[in-house]
């Protein structure tokens, strides 16, 4: 991959995705509870009537909600709020790729769709082993290529010329990361071509 810090930068944005969504919802409903907090607590402290409920009412009646509610429903709350909780850390610390890759380039940031190399290592494969489209299917995973082959029937196929194709053209591309591929060969063929 290119040196030059803006390409580099311009290619993570290409290739992950945005945190900006679920970072804005948390910060807004934080932001919403804080406030109401804060204007309660001021209301309380001019003693005058409270919008939903005053701060010692909301102590009082955290201090009685587990005598007045059935242990399921307090487990159930937990195990809801936990979820949320878990939910939200996914969205913080998961990986956030997206089904694209970096070429190698120089002079520029070169991003490419998984589907695209998926359709381009079948097309390859068809043309290296004479076969009819729809006879090789491949999927492109995190850091490997994955390709089923269905032989024409009465043909021999050459796994090794099938492996060396899905080879060459994923060195062709220059990939910022190597992918290991395998080949498949289905015991069923298809009836001529």
């Amino acid at each position: 991959m290119s040196k030059d810090p803006m390409i580099r930068r311009l290619v993570r944005r290409e290739t992950h995705s945005s945190r900006a969504i679920p970072s804005l919802v948390a910060a807004s409903v934080l932001l919403v509870a804080f406030l109401w907090l804060a204007l309660e607590s001021v209301l309380w402290m001019l003693k005058d009537q409270p919008l939903l409920a005053s701060p010692a009412q909301i102590l009082r009646w955290l201090e009685g909600l587990p005598k007045t509610t059935i242990p399921a429903g307090m487990a159930a709350a937990g195990a809801g709020l936990a979820l949320i909780g878990l939910l939200i850390l996914g969205l913080a610390l998961g990986r956030g790729r997206r089904h694209r890759r970096a070429l190698e380039s120089d002079r520029a940031a070169v991003v490419i769709d998984d589907d695209v190399i998926a359709a381009a290592v079948s097309g390859r494969v068809r043309l290296a082993a004479g076969l009819a489209p729809g006879q090789a299917t491949t999927t492109v995973g995190g850091r490997s290529v994955r390709v089923q082959v269905r032989p024409t029937s009465g043909r021999r196929l050459e796994v090794e010329s099938v492996r060396k194709a899905v080879d060459g053209e994923l060195a062709a591309y220059g990939l910022d990361r190597p992918m290991m591929s395998g080949v498949q060969v289905l015991k069923e063929g298809v009836v001529g071509q």
